[in-house]
């Protein structure tokens, strides 16, 4: 049995992540998976958070800690206060009865094993005209810090780009932040709804993303033309990637 950590406060991007890791080692090792998430002070036991419309098991997911002694950790690598992880290859040698914790964001992790990723993440399909670009713009949390919330000029960028495809593209927005959303994109229409957000990341053709790990899997996944912040966390400072593990060989970088 292979456990992976469904952390609380993680949100939806983070969440795939590390399930996707716990079910490929688990795979690779010929045994079972499950994941661990801890209920947070108030008892509240959320569980996984695309339940409602990613097909996953309920009942593969426990709330207390197995009674193993072995932990493997993803190798963390901070530079100047920057979390610049790169892939652990010690991932391969990850054995049986053992409980795991990272990020597992780089895509060598999970490229060989996309047929299996891209079952495992069906969703409904949903139609998106092939002159229509979905951008998905993070708000919220992000906002408050200057290092990682992208600017205009960087959404400006993409749509230039987009235009330079299609000059009659047109545009949605899809959210975890209307309100802000709105000041960004006055004339174009907003849509924050974390189900029909991944949808239209996974299955639309054309994307301008964040710096979230939300719009990472469902645009890796889809194979569509995919504008990405260069430097990822940091692309506001133009000098370091953070996390590297996030340059992914299907996007095209701004």
């Amino acid at each position: 049995m292979i456990y992976g950590y469904l952390n609380q406060g993680s949100g939806l991007g983070n969440q795939l992540h590390r399930y996707i890791a716990t079910r490929i080692r688990a795979l690779d090792l010929g045994v079972d998976w499950k994941m661990i998430y801890s209920p947070d002070g108030s008892g509240k036991q959320e569980g996984f958070k695309g339940k409602d419309f990613i097909d996953f098991n309920e009942n593969k997911v426990v709330f207390e800690l197995p009674l193993y002694k072995e932990m493997w950790h993803e190798k963390k690598v901070v530079e100047n206060g920057i979390d610049i992880r790169p892939y652990d290859p010690e991932f391969n040698f990850i054995k049986d009865k053992t409980i795991i914790e990272g990020e597992f964001q780089d895509e060598r992790y999970w490229e060989y094993r996309e047929k299996e990723v891209d079952t495992w993440l069906k969703v409904k399909p949903l139609e998106i005209s092939d002159d229509v670009c979905v951008i998905g713009f993070r708000g919220g949390e992000y906002s408050v810090f200057p290092d990682l919330f992208l600017p205009k000029d960087y959404w400006k960028e993409g749509i230039k780009r987009m235009k330079e495809i299609n000059p009659n593209m047109r545009f949605e927005v899809h959210t975890d932040d209307g309100v802000l959303a709105k000041q960004f994109f006055p004339n174009f229409n907003i849509i924050q709804d974390v189900e029909i957000n991944w949808r239209s990341m996974r299955y639309a053709k054309y994307a301008i993303i964040a710096n979230s790990s939300f719009y990472i899997l469902p645009r890796w996944l889809s194979k569509g033309i995919t504008f990405a912040p260069r430097y990822w966390a940091r692309y506001n400072i133009h000098k370091i990637w953070a996390l590297p593990q996030n340059f992914y060989k299907r996007f095209l970088y701004i």
